[in-house]
């Protein structure tokens, strides 16, 4: 299994997870671009990731997604998307928070989707889901504010505050959500019934 960051300080804190976990001889750990991984394989994860490619990149993206699948393989794509039309980051985010980040329309994302001829296996929709994460997330550094400040200062818990509460607030009231997608180069490539993945979730 390979797993890729751009963040040298994820990398260190996952290698660590796998050694406590004692799995770390299944893991190979890199530090990379996506765009810079060769290869093929049996199965493609993208967690969080998708939203921050850029708008402008999403036909990239799913290309470099579809090279790197063996034709009985697919991937598994997890993201914050939109309910709505094409629109635009609030700006506090993107200074802030998320620099060139973008959680994309549904129609941006399967066009991109059909443009690199890949199969949309399977969609489901987590309208509410991240909204009581988020609210969990909150309430959590809430609690441990004191610490939060001793790390980092004053101004940056205020502004974590101000971007937990805003977002608790769009998965509540507004358009976002969370979506997660299986796609194949094939159409036989992902089983036809969903049972699968709750007998895998189950059998762990």
């Amino acid at each position: 299994m390979l797993a890729i960051n751009v963040s040298p300080e994820q990398i260190k804190v996952s290698r660590d997870n796998a050694v406590a976990a004692g799995v770390s001889d299944l893991v190979e750990f890199r530090e990379a671009d996506y765009r810079n991984v060769e290869g093929q394989f049996d199965r493609v994860v993208s967690v969080g990731m998708m939203e921050h490619v850029g708008i402008g990149h999403l036909d990239e993206y799913f290309g470099k997604v579809r090279s790197l699948l063996k034709d009985d393989g697919y991937a598994f794509i997890h993201f914050i998307g939109r309910m709505s039309p094409p629109g635009t980051t609030g700006p506090f985010i993107r200074k802030y928070i998320f620099p060139g980040g973008y959680s994309p329309a549904m129609s941006e994302v399967s066009a991109a989707v059909e443009r690199n001829g890949l199969w949309n296996a399977d969609t489901e929709f987590l309208r509410l889901h991240y909204y009581y994460t988020i609210r969990h997330w909150r309430q959590r550094f809430a609690l441990n504010r004191d610490k939060a400040v001793a790390i980092t200062d004053e101004r940056f818990c205020r502004m974590w505050e101000f971007y937990l509460s805003a977002v608790e607030l769009e998965f509540l009231h507004g358009s976002h959500m969370v979506i997660q997608m299986l796609l194949s180069k094939t159409r036989d490539a992902v089983q036809i019934r969903r049972d699968f993945m709750f007998d895998a979730e189950r059998k762990a």
